[in-house]
């Protein structure tokens, strides 16, 4: 849910259709901007004009989508879908000229018919999960992703014909490989906090933190430049409910997109785009309340201050760590990211501090004033996957270990990057699948515990297009290849 700031208190708003309607006349918008999200993650929309908005747009919705063209929905012989828009999510676009001034609103899809909502709609999942946590005797969970993503001046590439030839090209004046004299390149791995004139962002972001504050009520705590040269960033949310997260973590890179065109560079999100170089994680912070009770909280725990009810959460992630890399790191390209050297989890494993383990306890305060900021970090996701269905995979195995009580086991606080295999394998420590063939092999064996959340066909449409991702690529020779092999 957006917040907005009130004599220095953060308080959530709760706009009704009227509040919006009313906004709409004031403010003499044109048009409505009406967005969702595919199975996949992408943001699509449908513009009305703003006199098409009434009371009716919010109780029958509009019934203009064919949900047969929209990745992971339905097939063509039930196509008829219709949005309902969410008041709530009512926010000014401020880069579309005032001749055209338009908002936008994120909606639910349903079916078509009076046949209820589509099961496969990644927000009724979110919605399904929040629904599951109040089932098992809880009253929501807070989440906090930490998105790092990449700003370029130019990307080029030529996919599309490879008889002539396949690759691609990033610029950047912050590349290590700029040639430009009168920039200030930053080296591989040595982005993290360099100061201006090195970091040549700080402007774009900051800026990108006032759009999300003045106009999609999303509040940032800060920004900075990440580790990896030519231009990587990362802008830190507050934390939110499950589904109002994932609806900001949308209007978070429509924001960081669009802005970064207005300024004639260009921003993605692919998690791994430089070789050698550290990748872009969505290292997921996320914790469950009783009204103001923090329940990870236990100031008795003398390792972490972590109660036995976030040990056991954490004990779900770790028991199903694999099956979820196939929802948190969807692409071929996430698994680019997950291998050792580059700061990125590969080792299945528990502990404070160490951030070569895969589920951490931050341990940043300590004592009571610490509670509500106790929390787990679950670092597997990466900025590719679709925020509604991560964080509902993540709540769904956390939860099955709260149900079974999955032991968590001894926390590891070495570099298990320097261990040796059979050190690891003493110690009990899996490893994360090396691909997304292997993720989709681990989700097809461990799904029952998404199934209080997701539905069958959910689940299938999602390890169906994971495996379209994966033989896109598998059948495609690689560039690199003609490197090793041509003069075989």
């Amino acid at each position: 849910m957006p917040f907005i700031r009130i004599n220095g208190e953060l308080v959530p708003i709760k706009r009704t259709y009227r509040e919006v309607m009313d906004i709409i006349e004031k403010e003499k918008i044109k048009f409505i901007d009406l967005q969702f999200t595919d199975l996949p993650g992408r943001l699509q929309h449908i513009t009305i004009p703003s006199n098409q908005v009434d009371e009716g747009l919010f109780e029958d919705g509009v019934p203009k989508l064919d949900g047969s063209s929209i990745r992971g929905f339905v097939e063509i012989q039930e196509s008829d879908m219709i949005l309902k828009p969410d008041p709530s999510t009512f926010a000014l676009i401020p880069w579309i000229p005032d001749h055209i001034k338009t908002a936008r609103m994120i909606c639910d899809v349903y079916w078509g018919y009076g046949l209820g909502r589509l099961s496969r709609d990644p927000r009724a999942i979110a919605q399904r999960a929040e629904q599951a946590l109040k089932d098992n005797g809880f009253e929501f969970s807070y989440w906090g992703p930490e998105l790092e993503f990449f700003v370029f001046d130019k990307v080029f590439w030529d996919v599309i014909t490879p008889y002539r030839g396949q690759g691609y090209r990033i610029e950047s004046k912050e590349a290590a490989w700029s040639s430009e004299g009168s920039n200030y390149p930053i080296r591989f791995k040595e982005g993290y906090y360099p100061a201006p004139p090195h970091d040549t962002l700080t402007e774009y972001r900051s800026e990108c933190v006032s759009i999300l504050e003045n106009y999609f009520n999303i509040i940032c705590d800060a920004h900075h430049h990440e580790v990896a040269t030519a231009g990587q960033c990362e802008i830190d949310m507050l934390r939110d409910t499950l589904t109002a997260m994932a609806d900001n973590v949308m209007s978070y890179k429509f924001v960081c997109k669009n802005h970064a065109k207005q300024k004639g560079l260009i921003a993605t999100f692919m998690p791994k785009p430089i070789f050698m170089d550290n990748a872009s994680g969505m290292h997921t912070h996320v914790s469950i309340w009783n009204g103001k009770e923090n329940l990870f909280y236990d100031p008795d725990d003398e390792y972490a201050e972590l109660s036995q009810l976030g040990r056991y959460f954490a004990g779900g992630l770790t028991e199903h760590s694999r099956a979820l890399a196939c929802i948190v790191a969807p692409t071929t390209n996430s698994y680019r990211r997950l291998v050792p050297g580059y700061e990125a989890p590969v080792f299945i494993a528990w502990s404070k501090r160490n951030r070569s383990a895969n589920v951490r306890i931050p341990v940043y305060e300590k004592g009571p004033k610490s509670a509500p900021k106790k929390r787990i970090e679950f670092r597997t996701p990466d900025p590719s996957c679709n925020p509604y269905l991560a964080f509902s995979a993540i709540l769904a195995a956390g939860l099955d270990g709260i149900k079974k009580k999955i032991d968590v086991g001894d926390p590891i606080d070495e570099d298990i990057y320097k261990l040796t295999p059979e050190r690891r394998r003493q110690l009990g420590i899996r490893e994360l699948p090396g691909s997304l063939k292997e993720a989709i092999e681990c989700l097809e064996s461990d799904n029952e515990f998404l199934k209080p959340i997701f539905t069958n066909d959910a689940i299938e449409k999602i390890i169906e297009n994971a495996t379209n991702e994966h033989l896109n690529v598998a059948i495609r020779p690689h560039p690199y290849e003609f490197y090793l092999y041509f003069d075989i």
